[in-house]
């Protein structure tokens, strides 16, 4: 048997081994959970693989990058032409590069089509996510025409059984989708030019073994995701940018870079990828004042559902000093407060106050919100513009449209061209005199509607790169200044957003009982002190059930908790569950923020989830329909140590011990609990 060349990067939980013959692409021999060490390949792929009949003599296995018209019959991780020339790829060269231990590039060119490609991979100790990109260049002298490119092609073992993905709409985001894996395609597409309610841009794959395989894009527009099955019984994953027609025409030397895919591999299933994705996550972000931005973050109330567009000064101050009283820590002032903002068809690209509201502008009110101890926090839409408006008067032109088709409203708004370089201006010079006169110390950036139109020749990508840079720019400007991402709720949350912002508005649905489900698939790729969550309103606005105060109270704890009602009409009793509430929620968010999120099901309508680590944990036990059984199944706790005693304590003061081992295996009773309704639980070791 022939040894091959190998090289391998690892970090503590997952390992990545690829083969390197010669003049081709190199090729996948392993990704997943860590390897024991030493453990590598003692013969070339090929050479352990007889040939099949009716195939080519020249096996084509799964490599980093799988070209298209050469044998391999799988999707491919490009497809481009040149007028119709140059249309299949093959490596006839690979280099090698490793700046350090971490990292590795593979640097394949295509003498024949002269076409360059580089794929990197960073397995990040820390966190153990390898987190891929690919950059394409055309060393030809004519344009090359890109159809797709793979940002990464990874693959799947055999025994990879089952895919997790997220479906939904507005106002029912990550809705649980599950779908066997067989010998036919799956495949995710999203084509609304942001991130989208309806297909989160990732996924997790579990494997019968127990372990499980996550991937997600770091890229807030179009996406695609394929995984299929591939000749020796595995599967490759490819995850990248939609690209529309004719968006992605490189000229001779030109570069295309594909958005970054996060992946990590676990024995400990969809827990463990849900604890790498975490620590990725909170690996990209930058906090104002350094780590200690995210250590405690602030109760938050939001004007929204309380006001809508009638906005009042004197009854805001009023909102102020009722929310202060009841412990609330930030004041954000959404929607309605600029141009002649009475409801959604007007205004929108007019960021001046509306001085019949505000005659005094804003300062008052925000003086008043400060001077009882909150931070000042503001509503802006700035990617938007509505046709009644004097932005748009003045500059029709910078609506994003195609030359004689008609322009397509969506809540009564178009979409300005972000890539046109006045456009980005005026918006950073619009936001930027809002952030030097008032003391705002947090943006709710929104995004309300699909992008349809993407300009004569379509830029869905330069939009989404064009809004990367104005908020870059305006975080290097006003570092301090924290920003929420949303569009319409949860359109768009995504690991590329979350690199400019602070928190994501997760839906506009605040039904707690919808909510319950809504939050754990979000858990999934991002960790909780980005996850807004709500105490709204009962009814719920957007679905007209109700709830009690201390199941609204109790969803909403996990997350970044905040309110979402008219706090000066609460009643007595409600307004003492609210304040007990968000004093809970102080006493625990650090606990609840800083560590690991394991999710479970106990079964007949009750799930939970723990925040922590092994030997301290907050555990959410919630039941949102009636018990269909005369006892309740045990809460099992599968992380607990054994050999360790554990001491449960509930809200109501009640203790018991429980040795680790017992706790794992067989659980602990859990009481009865109304159809609604969240247990708290501290354990600890």
């Amino acid at each position: 048997m022939t040894a091959p060349q190998i090289i391998a990067l690892e970090s503590p939980g997952c390992s990545a081994v690829w083969e390197l013959p010669a003049g081709e692409a190199p090729l996948w021999r392993y990704w997943g959970p860590r390897l024991p060490d030493g453990a590598r390949p003692s013969a070339t792929l090929r050479s352990e693989r007889p040939e099949p009949s009716f195939s080519l003599q020249f096996d084509q296995p799964l490599t980093v990058f799988p070209g298209f018209g050469m044998g391999w019959f799988g999707q491919s991780a490009l497809l481009a032409d040149r007028g119709g020339h140059d249309w299949s790829f093959q490596a006839t060269d690979c280099k090698v590069e490793q700046p350090d231990a971490q990292t590795v590039r593979f640097v394949l060119h295509d003498a024949v089509a002269k076409i360059a490609v580089t794929t990197s991979y960073t397995l990040d100790p820390a966190t153990d996510v390898m987190t891929v990109r690919t950059a394409l260049s055309n060393e030809g002298v004519a344009p090359l025409h890109v159809h797709w490119l793979a940002a990464a092609a990874l693959p799947l073992p055999e025994d990879a059984a089952e895919v997790h993905s997220l479906a939904g709409r507005h106002n029912s985001e990550f809705v649980p989708v599950r779908d066997p894996l067989t010998r036919s395609i799956w495949r995710r597409e999203n084509r609304r030019g942001l991130t989208s309610h309806d297909c989160f841009p990732g996924a997790v794959v579990t494997c019968a073994d127990g372990s499980a395989y996550g991937a997600q894009i770091a890229w807030s527009g179009n996406h695609v995701q394929t995984i299929e099955w591939i000749d020796d019984g595995r599967r490759q994953w490819q995850l990248g940018e939609w690209l529309a027609p004719g968006e992605a025409i490189l000229a001779p030397g030109a570069v295309l870079q594909s958005p970054e895919v996060l992946a990590t591999a676990s024995a400990e299933g969809p827990n463990g990828v849900a604890h790498a994705f975490h620590r990725g996550i909170r690996a990209r972000m930058s906090w104002p004042g350094g780590e200690a931005g995210a250590a405690k973050r602030p109760v938050h109330i939001n004007t929204w559902e309380g006001f809508y567009f009638k906005h009042d000064e004197a009854a805001l101050m009023d909102l102020a000093r009722a929310s202060a009283s009841i412990g609330i820590e930030r004041f954000v002032l959404d929607d309605g407060w600029f141009g002649k903002r009475d409801d959604d068809t007007s205004s929108l690209g007019d960021w001046t106050v509306d001085k019949r509201k505000y005659p005094r502008g804003l300062g008052p009110l925000a003086k008043t919100v400060t001077d009882l101890g909150m931070e000042f926090g503001l509503w802006v839409e700035p990617e938007m513009v509505n046709r009644n408006s004097e932005l748009y008067r003045r500059h029709p032109d910078w609506a994003l449209h195609v030359d004689g088709r008609p322009l397509l409203e969506a809540r009564n708004q178009l979409v300005l061209d972000l890539a046109k370089p006045d456009v980005s201006a005026y918006l950073f010079d619009a936001i930027a005199a809002l952030l030097r006169e008032l003391p705002i110390g947090y943006l709710k950036w929104d995004h309300n509607r699909d992008l349809v139109h993407a300009g004569n020749q379509p830029h869905y990508r330069a939009q989404v790169l064009a809004t990367y840079a104005l908020m870059d720019r305006l975080r290097a400007a006003f570092p301090e200044v924290e920003i929420e991402a949303c569009a319409g709720g949860g359109g768009r949350i995504d690991a590329g957003i979350i690199k400019r912002t602070h928190r994501f508005w997760t839906s506009d649905c605040i039904d707690a009982v919808s909510r319950a489900q809504m939050q754990r698939g979000f858990l999934q790729f991002m960790p909780p002190e980005v996850m807004g969550s709500h105490v709204g309103a009962s009814p719920a606005h957007s679905t007209g059930r109700s709830q009690s105060m201390a199941f609204r109270c109790g969803v909403a704890l996990p997350g970044h908790f905040g309110v979402e009602l008219d706090a000066r009409k609460l009643g007595d009793t409600e307004r003492q569950e609210l304040m007990d509430g968000i004093a809970r929620y102080k006493a625990l968010r650090e606990r609840l923020h800083q560590g690991r999120v394991w999710m479970g099901d106990v079964g007949d309508g009750v799930v939970w989830q723990a925040h922590g680590s092994e030997q301290d944990m907050v555990v959410l036990v919630t039941r949102t329909q009636p018990t269909t059984m005369r006892h309740q199944p045990n809460l099992r706790l599968p992380m607990a140590l054994p050999g360790r005693t554990y001491t449960i304590a509930s809200e109501s003061g009640a203790l018991t011990q429980m040795d680790g081992g017992w706790l794992a295996r067989v659980g602990i009773a859990v009481p009865p609990l109304p159809g609604e309704a969240v247990l708290v639980l501290e354990v600890r070791s």
